[in-house]
């Protein structure tokens, strides 16, 4: 399966074409990268223009969160940080609740989005379509970070191992979601020999909280999650433990990734990233929501480095970038 960046947009993403900008005109090293952006010292992101004219200085910044909740909680479990993060930088800080992957993508692309955190899957799509420039991941007080794929069932359902999946329906999330598609449509293919249409019917639910509680509720017989998001939801009692039965679980991976677009100026990235490295977690609204999966600081990473079992992913699944 061949995946476009474009079909997930749609034709809004694809009119932005032609405001690609100098880089597009540019003889220029960019790798995977669209042709709007530039990659000269070879780190796998969208380089800071080095002409002034193309840098952005906005009065007020856009902050996004990854769509995989209830946008209401993340705007209140945010608003601590949000608040330092407009100290730090002397700007107008909004919190845009974004409702899907392909929308938080397209809001970076036009302009409209300057500090995001892409959830797993996403943030090659962000990095190669939207200029986005990851620098730093939650972890736990022991600098530890990431998650595990899961696929889940639930007591009763008739599926005691993986194979019994055949001949059902299997909830994904979204296209774009290493948890929720991408992951396990390569280890059900390697692993098991088990094909979407072939073997079991998918479907998908929009994010991974509809998934784990469209289980939970028997609506789905199974579901491929990102199990943070769900012990997120066991902590606030959304579903309960006695509801889900887990079936496999992955190796360890990078959970959201957290970055600028590319051509803030380059001062104004740095006011952003000190943000991100000296805000105190401790009684704020961040750590009361993201305690619950031990994440307790910001900690610095690199997309070339801790994305790189990410893009061996996509390419199992015969992922594109490209952006048109």
């Amino acid at each position: 399966m061949k995946l476009k960046l474009a079909l997930l947009l749609g034709a809004s993403a694809l009119a932005l074409a032609s405001l690609g900008g100098a880089a597009s005109a540019q003889d220029c090293p960019r790798g995977t990268l669209d042709e709007r952006y530039c990659d000269a010292d070879g780190d796998l992101i969208a380089d800071i223009p080095s002409d002034e004219s193309q840098l952005i200085d906005p009065s007020t910044l856009v902050f996004a969160y990854t769509p995989v909740e209830d946008p209401a909680v993340y705007a209140t479990a945010w608003a601590d940080f949000i608040d330092f993060l407009g100290e730090k930088t002397g700007k107008d800080i909004v919190f845009f609740p974004v409702q899907s992957n392909a929308a938080q993508i397209e809001a970076m692309r036009s302009g409209r989005l300057h500090i995001a955190g892409f959830n797993t899957g996403s943030n090659p799509l962000a990095v190669n379509c939207a200029g986005f420039r990851p620098f730093t991941i939650m972890a736990g007080e022991d600098g530890s970070f990431g998650y595990e794929m899961e696929i889940i069932t639930y007591p009763g359902s008739g599926i005691e191992k993986v194979e019994d999946i055949k001949g059902k329906q299997l909830a994904f999330t979204a296209p774009t979601s290493n948890s929720g598609f991408k992951a396990p449509s390569a280890i059900l293919k390697a692993d098991y020999d088990m094909l979407p249409e072939r073997d079991f019917e998918p479907v998908f639910s929009g994010k991974h909280d509809n998934s784990v509680l469209g289980v939970a509720n028997k609506d789905y017989p199974a579901a491929s999650i990102a199990n943070s998001v769900m012990q997120r939801m066991i902590e606030r009692d959304v579903v309960s433990e006695d509801q889900i039965v887990s079936l496999y679980k992955s190796q360890t991976f990078p959970t959201t990734g957290y970055g600028v677009v590319y051509n803030l100026k380059p001062d104004l990235q740095q006011a952003i990233q000190d943000a991100f490295f000296e805000f105190e977690w401790e009684g704020s609204s961040l750590e009361e929501e993201f305690s619950k999966n031990g994440e307790a600081q910001f900690i610095p990473i690199t997309y070339q480095e801790n994305w790189d079992v990410i893009r061996k992913i996509d390419a199992a699944n015969d992922v594109s970038y490209a952006c048109q």
